[in-house]
């Protein structure tokens, strides 16, 4: 199994972990970043990597992209669409041994539900840009699979966290804030469990749609008092929402407001996640901080 990964960043990397562990070495991995230093940072030994902005053509990618039999996307979509099948559809065309790709999308796609429960065959119905250039890249991503023959995965992540990008790390930095909007809640998704889904599904080339989240969508407001009270700091006092200052990004992501169910997936690869709740989660990362281990 040969992998290609577009954007070598912080979920893509926790897969590269596990798709080593779980297949036990028999993988070579190939991928991109945007920034020299990083390239020059991954050890060579374990993982080729090019340079890819998603603006122009990666030079240096097409050998290990036409060898590769899994691709896996975790570049954002933008004005103009998916920047890999802007720049490199002709590569991927001549990647003759493909059998496999992977698409990391987001929740954000389905839109607000009002706090409901919703799974996979909730409609898409995006409330920002972002999440409408997602359902684009979804779009695109489908159709370039079917003219291949080949599955995709398209993986509708919750919010990304693990060591080294967690509420520990803001509140230890002072920017954690408790803002409050009534009946808010977020689902989350632990780093390690997307890397150990995505590489499970691709040992087994399963294709769909799926949602990754945890089971138990949460005020982020209690994440943060949760994790204050393990590491022994007071929490951030409360803000409403109305009166806190934000960036429009940061705003937008209160437009959505539901319950995510991942069951499917978890059910289709007869698994539980490492990390249900954001309670496990952040018990797990004071244990990988206690062994030294920070994150990407």
């Amino acid at each position: 199994m040969r992998f290609f990964f577009f954007g070598l960043g912080y979920s893509a990397l926790a897969t590269a972990r596990a798709i080593l562990e779980t297949l036990d070495g028999g993988a070579a991995l190939a991928g991109t970043t945007r920034r020299p230093a990083k390239r020059d940072a991954l050890d060579p030994n374990a993982i080729s990597a090019h340079l890819f902005t998603g603006d122009a053509p990666g030079e240096t990618l097409r050998p290990d992209l036409v060898r590769a039999t899994h691709v896996v996307i975790s570049t954002p979509p933008g004005e103009t669409g998916d920047p890999v099948l802007a720049h490199h559809r002709a590569d991927l065309d001549a990647a003759t041994g493909l059998e496999w790709i992977c698409y990391y999308s987001t929740v954000g796609v389905y839109g607000d539900f009002a706090g409901s429960w919703i799974d996979e065959t909730a409609k898409t119905k995006p409330v920002n840009l972002r999440s409408a250039q997602r359902v684009e890249a979804e779009e695109a991503w489908a159709a370039y699979a079917a003219e291949r023959g080949v599955p995709l995965l398209v993986l509708r992540l919750a919010g990304i966290y693990g060591p080294g990008r967690s509420s520990f790390d803001k509140l230890r930095a002072g920017t954690a804030r408790r803002i409050v909007k009534p009946d808010q809640v977020f689902n989350r998704i632990h780093v390690e469990d997307i890397g150990r889904v995505t590489a499970l599904a691709a040992a087994a080339r399963l294709g769909g749609i799926f949602n990754l989240a945890d089971t138990e969508p949460a005020p982020p407001q209690d994440v943060i008092a949760h994790a204050a009270g393990l590491i022994g700091m007071d929490p951030p006092p409360e803000i409403p929402f109305e009166e806190a200052e934000m960036t429009p990004m940061a705003r937008s992501f209160y437009s959505d407001n539901k319950r995510v169910s991942a069951k499917a997936i978890t059910q289709i690869l007869g698994i539980e996640l490492l990390h249900p709740t954001y309670r496990e989660g952040l018990a797990a990362i004071l244990a990988a901080e206690a062994r030294g281990q920070t994150g990407a």
